[in-house]
């Protein structure tokens, strides 16, 4: 027999996505819970004074440059919302009789078999036929997933492929004519740069959401949560449903994927995270020509370099990537590259550790040629 259970989750770091069910995990605090009857929803306090025909306040050159910042937000918000949709999941969980036999049998017992996760994430149309783009972990070993329009209307769709290094999704409905957001250069974007990031948080009922900020840095490492990491992080209000969600500049071109936020709570606490633009269409255009996500590979065994090994072995540099191994007959060997060089560029960028040399290898075509700076004996060295 199944069940539904309902409840949310959150950590330290944890993805913007809402999982409805039982969750056990080590290390994970627990928020209140979504009852599905009956919601507790945020109380939403007026104002004194509020009026939605309130007089249009006059224009003077000290605001004018707030009022076209205003028209800009309403503009992106317009041409963007359309484009962005709410995507609910249902997953069968078997229940594991690992605790038969064990102290904690009379605890679980009388627990269902089996059981109906729900999830709520959003997502991005990238195409007019109805491509959208998501995060791997909203609809990760989901059996049904409903898209849900800025008109109404919920379609089933189908996942074209995923990949959990990047925690990428592509999925299509069976649509077509739909708005849809343009893919912008995501390695243009300035931090400092205004920002929307439109999705649908906590529930159903708060979708399309549209929240403003700033990007706040770029090419995030070290965060620990995907294997590819060089993520964009803002400020713009990230909360559990948003996973998936569009994080668009003020031309309204898609720059990120919304992905997680850096919370205690769960709620938003000016930190999030999102894919970038480039790397999610890398990953885009494998799943939709190739079926999967195909990597560039140097064969090499690395390791970060700490300022302690640095000062050990008298390195130059406190930053960068030693090469402890070289694998026999990689691309690697072929160009020279040799154990003990310490990577510090690639293709004229600075590689600072492990996960930035890995991520910038990971999106480049298979057997294109790519040039290395390496220290070597104290000098620096570059390799193609």
């Amino acid at each position: 027999m199944k069940h539904t259970k309902w409840s949310s989750f959150s950590a330290l770091l944890v993805f913007a996505g809402i999982v409805i069910g039982i969750i056990l995990a080590s290390g994970l605090g627990l928020t209140g819970n979504i009852n599905a009857d009956n919601p507790e929803k945020p109380g939403i306090e007026a104002k004194a004074g509020d009026n939605d025909s309130a007089p249009e306040q006059p224009t003077t050159p000290s605001n004018a440059a707030l009022y076209a910042l205003s028209d800009a937000f309403a503009n992106v918000a317009a041409k963007v919302n359309p484009a962005v949709v709410t995507i609910s999941t249902e997953t069968t969980v078997h229940n594991s009789q690992n605790f038969r036999g064990t102290p904690f049998e009379n605890f679980f017992r009388g627990m269902p078999e089996d059981y109906t996760q729900r999830g709520l994430g959003s997502g991005v149309i990238i195409d007019s036929d109805g491509v959208i783009l998501t995060n791997n972990h909203v609809v990760d070993k989901a059996d049904d997933i409903i898209v849900r329009l800025i008109d109404g209307r919920e379609l089933k769709a189908e996942v074209k492929g995923t990949d959990p290094r990047t925690d990428l999704a592509v999925i299509k409905i069976d649509a077509s004519g739909l708005p849809f957001v343009k893919l912008g250069n995501s390695d243009e974007v300035r931090v400092g740069e205004w920002v929307l990031a439109i999705g649908s948080p906590l529930e159903e009922n708060f979708a399309h959401t549209v929240t403003a900020g700033i990007i706040s840095a770029k090419g995030r490492t070290g965060v620990g949560l995907t294997q590819y990491e060089d993520f964009i992080q803002t400020d713009a209000a990230i909360n559990p449903g948003n996973s998936g969600g569009a994080l668009v500049n003020l031309k309204g071109e898609l720059i990120g994927i919304n992905t997680a936020i850096a919370s205690r709570s769960g709620g938003n606490i000016g930190i999030g995270f999102a894919i970038p633009s480039n790397l999610a269409s890398k990953v885009k255009s494998d799943i939709i020509t190739r079926g999967k996500v195909v990597r560039g590979w140097l064969g090499v065994n690395i390791r970060d370099i700490t300022p302690e090994f640095a000062k050990m072995y008298d390195l130059k540099t406190d930053e960068g990537v030693l090469i402890r191994e070289v694998v026999q007959d990689g691309p690697a060997e072929a160009a020279g590259v040799q154990a003990g060089d310490v990577v510090v560029a690639l293709d004229g960028k600075k590689i600072r550790n492990v996960t930035e040399l890995s991520t910038k290898v990971g999106s480049t075509e298979p057997d294109k040629t790519v040039k290395l700076e390496v220290l070597r004996d104290g000098k620096t060295k570059e390799i193609a």
